[in-house]
């Protein structure tokens, strides 16, 4: 399964440049469509409401069908939909294609979490998690240093279309290589669970808060980044390009070497709970203290604080999937991720038109940032305190074997 790990990491590369184009593209728009920084966050956040509203059919999609044409053709959409965005002219039109690219990529982590959860075991996962987060920074920090000098040199709209058409060329070994489905019967006997019995387990909850706080960060720093470095900080485009992909280099970097290093702890002995919760809870305390140091230096002391958050940004996602991939198992991994990750992009909404908001009330980054950085605190609360023992659910017990029935049964009325 190496080859379709590394078309997997390759794949989420290609989906964060594609949410990451428009930020990067973002100066460049707002002055050719002469609208505000609420229109231009508007326009940033628009991906995320299909992409959100979509979780949970997605997440039943590769649960119900073979992940393999599901994932195929969800990436066919996102990535024709990228080329087509440079035609286009005009703020609705723009909206409206924003949308098809959200509702393209909306089938990709619950497609990763379903491939991961039925071809890895735990013991591994944590390494192929750390790539696909790997590949998920590594899509914005080469749209920033490509896609930056690129829409610098030619403009955005060239970018764009050669972005999509090129994506295309993944299709054909991702057709080759990834196996399908085996058949599995059915007994009629078996119970059926859904979505009601995931809400009943307090660690979907916990995942739902800290997913909500990873997005959050995420999508502001994918999206506001680099208009904060042009506007905010006053760096031209290609110096943009550089301190932006740094960021993100470093969170590949920083992923990738945490989702090795709690895989070697845990085939050392060390408890799955213990090492994936407290790095969650390390990344995301760390990256809320960056975040304000960030907005409050100058010169190389700000290159460094970019450069820390970048390290705790991947320290605080490695394990973001392989937590649900424990709790929830192979046969209901599609549809807790669908949940999780609904949450979380509702989080991914809210933060660059809230930031737009922001800035258009204040002229500042201060309030953005602070807020941001509170977000992650509270993120890493939810890792920590409420996802319980990672310990796969018994579905088929039913709705009895809940987290919320069991801790009432042990603690009384």
């Amino acid at each position: 399964m190496s080859r379709v790990l590394f078309l997997l990491t390759i794949s989420v590369l290609i989906n964060y440049i594609d949410r990451s184009n428009l930020s990067i593209a973002a100066p460049l728009l707002k002055d050719e469509l002469r609208i505000s920084p609420s229109q231009l966050g508007t326009l940033l956040s628009a991906f995320f409401w299909t992409y959100a509203l979509m979780q949970v059919p997605a997440g039943w999609l590769v649960d119900r069908f073979d992940v393999k044409w599901v994932f195929a053709a969800g990436f066919f959409l996102w990535s024709a939909a990228t080329a087509v965005t440079g035609f286009l002219h005009g703020f609705l039109a723009l909206l409206l294609i924003r949308v098809v690219v959200g509702l393209g990529e909306s089938v990709a982590f619950p497609s990763y979490s379903k491939i991961l959860c039925g071809h890895f075991k735990e013991n591994r996962r944590g390494y192929a998690n750390a790539m696909i987060m790997a590949g998920l920074s590594l899509g914005p920090a080469l749209g920033m240093w490509i896609g930056g000098s690129a829409v610098a040199r030619f403009g955005w709209r060239p970018f764009f279309i050669a972005l999509g058409l090129m994506a295309l060329l993944w299709l054909p070994p991702w057709c080759m290589w990834m196996p399908r489905r085996a058949a599995t019967p059915v007994r009629a006997s078996e119970p059926r669970s859904g979505y009601l019995d995931i809400l009943r387990q307090r660690s979907a909850w916990g995942t739902c808060i800290g997913q909500s706080s990873i997005n959050y960060f995420l999508y502001f720093l994918v999206t506001w980044l680099p208009f904060y470095l042009v506007r905010g900080r006053h760096l031209s485009l290609s110096t943009m390009a550089r301190l932006g992909g740094l960021v993100f280099l470093m969170s590949a970097l920083a992923s990738a070497a945490s989702g090795k290093l709690s895989d070697r702890w845990i085939n050392a002995g060390a408890s799955p709970t213990n090492v994936r919760k407290g790095f969650m809870l390390v990344g995301h305390v760390g990256i809320g203290v960056l975040l304000m140091l960030t907005v409050m230096t100058s010169g190389r002391l700000f290159t460094l604080m970019l450069a820390l958050t970048g390290v705790f940004l991947g320290i605080s996602i490695c394990n973001s999937w392989a937590i649900p991939q424990m709790l929830a198992g192979p046969k209901m991994v599609g549809r807790w991720v669908g949940v999780q990750n609904f949450a979380g992009n509702l989080a991914g909404a809210i933060a660059p038109a809230l930031t737009g908001f922001l800035l258009d009330r204040t002229d500042s980054f201060y309030w953005p940032f602070l807020i941001t950085a509170v977000v992650a605190w509270i993120g890493g609360c939810g890792w920590w305190f409420v996802v319980g023992s990672l310990d796969q659910v018994n579905w088929e017990k039913g709705p009895a074997t809940s987290q919320f029935a069991a801790d009432t049964a042990a603690t009384g009325p």
